[in-house]
Order: structure tokens, then C-alpha cells, then sequence
């Protein structure tokens, strides 16, 4: 009689397993169904331990690591670039134009021999985002440190901009706050606000002009973000593409696919 109740609580074990197995299975293959993919969704469980179980399995946090990473790795390579004299100026994909609002008083200056204020007032706001730029890498950091496991899942198989864009969309406006404050101080540092205030009072003091309004600090904090985006997706595509540019471990274990 021993022997028959061992048996069957041997039977009931083995039972139950099956029917986790097989709800495991239906979970995988639900998330699989919503993502697109059920192979990497089997890769994540796989790896999701950090045990390894699989060759070349990667966890969820690998690859939001290798995500953030090649961000931050991006982000360093580009404030470099553009946090320097002359790095949005003598740029002509990203050089900050004067805003649309200033084109009439463009137009009545020049027509005065006045539009060298103008030339002016267009370089310092090229060096206002150069001097803010590097300021602006740590609040960049910390928005990549925010991504999520959805966000992850989302960007790993997309195309070679997929993080950057992500980026862009969710935290432009939240980013933009953060900026303002550091660019106004950028402007004022270099003049851009003195060089506005006497592009303005030349232009009033013509008779009959229509009344122009602009806010240097949106333009340039918008225009400004533009152009590390710009950059920042090609380091992205390059890490994706180049192994040379996968310069750690875990960039190489997680592109290398």
C-alpha cells in the first residue's frame, strides 16, 4: 500500500510540471504573439536567469544594457563633437538658423546696411548651444537610465535608429525643460541677448515696421536637440553595423547577432 501511494504522488509531481510547462509555454507564446517574435521572446526566458542555459542567449537586461549603452557611448561620442567651438556653427546639416519670426527684420535691416547685427545675433546663438551642449550629457544619461523593459522589447529589433528615435519621441519635452534653463544662461553668457536686444532696438526705431516677437531660448533649445538627435541615430547605425565601433563587451555580445 506504501508502495502504490508513492506511485501515485510520483504521478501527481509529474503532473504538475507538465501543466506548468505547458502554461510557461502559453505565456511565452502570448507575449510572442503581441511582440512579433516569439523566437527572442524564448531567447529573454531563456537568458532572463543570467545562467546561460542557451549558447549566446541574451537576458532582457543584457539587452537593455547594450541599448543604454550604445546611448551613452553615442551621447558621449557627439557632445564631444558638438560641445566645441564651432561644432553647430561651421556645421552646415545643423547649424542653427536664425527663427523664421526674425526673416522680416533680416529683409529691412539688410536693405539699411545693418545685417552684419544680424550675422551676429545668428553665430551667438550657434554658440550658446555649443557652450550648453556638454551641460546637457548628464541629463541625457539620466533619461536613458529610464528605459523600460516595454521600451526594450520595442526597440531591439527595429531599425539601425530605433533607440535614438524612441528617445526622441519620449524625451524631447521633458528634456526641453531640463535644457531651457541652461541654454537662457548660454545665451545671455555669449551675448545672444545683448546682440537680440540690439537687432530689435535698431529695428523699431524704423518708422512703420511690423511688430516681430521671437523666444531665442525655444529655437535654440529645439534646434539644439535636433542636431544631437541627428547625430546621435548615425552613432546608433554605426554601433549596429561597424563591429569597430563596439568598443566593450557587452555592445559586441549584444550586436554581434
Amino acid at each position: 500500500m506504501r508502495c502504490q501511494r508513492n506511485d501515485w504522488r510520483s504521478v501527481a509531481v509529474r503532473w504538475r510540471w507538465t501543466v506548468g510547462a505547458l502554461l510557461m509555454a502559453g505565456l511565452v507564446l502570448g507575449c510572442a504573439e503581441t511582440s512579433g517574435d516569439w523566437q527572442n521572446a524564448m531567447k529573454g526566458l531563456l537568458g532572463a536567469s543570467g545562467s546561460g542555459t542557451a549558447a549566446g542567449a541574451l537576458s532582457i537586461g543584457e539587452i537593455g544594457g547594450g541599448l543604454k549603452e550604445a546611448l551613452r557611448v553615442g551621447t558621449e561620442t557627439v557632445v564631444g563633437r558638438l560641445g566645441r567651438m564651432d561644432g553647430f556653427n561651421a556645421d552646415p546639416q545643423i547649424r542653427i538658423p536664425l527663427p523664421d519670426s526674425l526673416k522680416t527684420v533680416q529683409q529691412i535691416l539688410g536693405k539699411a546696411g545693418m545685417s552684419s547685427l544680424l550675422d551676429d545675433l545668428h553665430l551667438k546663438l550657434n554658440r550658446a548651444a555649443e557652450q550648453a551642449t556638454p551641460k546637457a550629457k548628464a541629463l541625457f544619461w539620466q533619461s536613458i537610465e529610464e528605459m523600460t523593459f516595454e521600451d526594450v522589447k520595442g526597440i531591439y529589433n527595429g531599425p539601425e535608429d530605433a533607440a535614438t528615435r524612441f528617445f526622441q519621441r519620449k524625451m524631447t519635452l521633458p528634456l526641453a525643460d531640463e535644457m531651457r534653463p541652461i541654454i537662457q544662461k548660454s545665451l545671455s553668457q555669449v551675448g545672444a541677448v545683448q546682440a537680440f536686444d540690439n537687432v530689435m532696438g535698431k529695428y523699431r526705431a524704423i518708422p512703420f515696421v511690423p511688430d516681430v516677437k521671437a523666444n531665442l531660448s525655444d529655437h535654440v533649445v529645439n534646434k539644439g536637440m535636433e542636431g544631437i538627435f541627428y547625430y546621435l541615430a548615425q552613432e546608433e547605425a554605426a554601433i549596429r553595423r561597424d563591429p569597430a565601433k563596439r568598443t566593450t563587451e557587452l555592445l559586441q555580445r549584444v550586436f554581434s547577432r
